[in-house]
Order: structure tokens, then sequence, then C-alpha cells
């Protein structure tokens, strides 16, 4: 039997993405308090996650997310990492309020940010281990957030994932809007 790394890619990519997905699962969380969740997406609801990324580009003018929306269709796939809010109770005045009671509830929990921050970390350090190409997108994050795909999370970010012979997150130029 000959297999062809062509023919068989898509599925060892899903598969290394699995392990980055465990990979950020197991990554540290402070207090010790998991609220991190994370999906991975292929086929169809990169599509749908591009084009949401297209139609943000109107209510915010930032352009980029045109070219971040094509750099998410180049993905053989995308892991979102968010979390759901939770104030930690440790009044470490880092939300910038002295205290967790004074912290308005709109105000994310810094401990929760940086959770989510250690968890993208860890991810992308099992793709470098795996040899992937990776990019942290908090545009694709955004518009995940939007679609409610992390059920409720907030501070959702996204990391494209791809193996190719080149690296289509690398030399990134940008895109306007009537090019795509």
């Amino acid at each position: 039997m000959i297999i062809n790394e062509r023919d068989s890619r898509h599925e060892q990519v899903l598969a290394a993405a699995r392990q980055m997905m465990t990979a950020a699962r197991t990554a540290p969380k402070g207090k010790g308090v998991d609220i991190i969740e994370i999906a991975l997406i292929e086929g169809k609801d990169l599509i749908t996650l591009s084009d949401k990324m297209i139609a943000m580009v109107e209510e915010h003018s930032m352009k980029f997310f045109i070219r971040d929306a094509e750099n998410v269709t180049q993905a053989e796939c995308v892991m979102l990492i968010g979390t759901h809010t939770l104030t930690q109770g440790l009044n470490c005045a880092h939300c910038g309020y002295a205290t967790c009671a004074e912290k308005p509830c709109e105000v994310p929990c810094a401990i929760n940010s940086i959770d989510v921050g250690i968890a993208i970390g860890s991810a992308c350090a099992m793709a470098a281990d795996l040899r992937l190409d990776t990019r942290v997108l908090f545009s694709a994050g955004l518009a995940a957030q939007q679609l409610d795909i992390l059920n409720g999370c907030k501070q959702v970010f996204a990391i494209a994932i791809s193996a190719s012979s080149k690296n289509p997150f690398f030399d990134r130029k940008p895109k306007e809007e009537n090019k795509l």
C-alpha cells in the first residue's frame, strides 16, 4: 500500500489539532478553575466564519478582517479558545479596579484573560512541536464569538492551522474589500 502525504494531510492536521486542543486544556489555570472552552472547526464551517468576518467589516471598518477571512479559508481547520466569565475573587486589581466588587460585570476578570492567553500559548507551542503553520487571529475569534460557536464564551481567539509547502499566514498583504 502506498499512502501519499497529500491524500492524508487533512486527517493528519486534524489529529495534530486535537493534540493542540489537549495542550490548551492542560495549560495551567488561575486558581485551578477551568472555564476555558475549546473547539475545532473545518469544512463548510470555515466558510461560515470567513463570511461573518467579511460582514463585520461594515460594522467597524477594520479592513484587516478581509485579509484574515482569506486566511481562514486557506486553513485546514481553525481552533477556537475562549472563556466563560467568572470573576475569581482575588481582589488583585489586574483588571484596573481595586476589588472584584468594584469591577463592572462587563469588564473581564484579568485572570480569565490570562487563562485564555496561556491556553493559546500552549496550543501554539504544540503546533510548533508538530511543525504546523499557525496564526492567532483576534478577528476570527471575535466573529466566532458573535456567532456564539462556544456557547456564551467571551474573549474568544482563533488559531488558523495549516500544513502546506508555503505558510499561508506568513507573507500576508492587506486585502481591499473589493478584491475578494
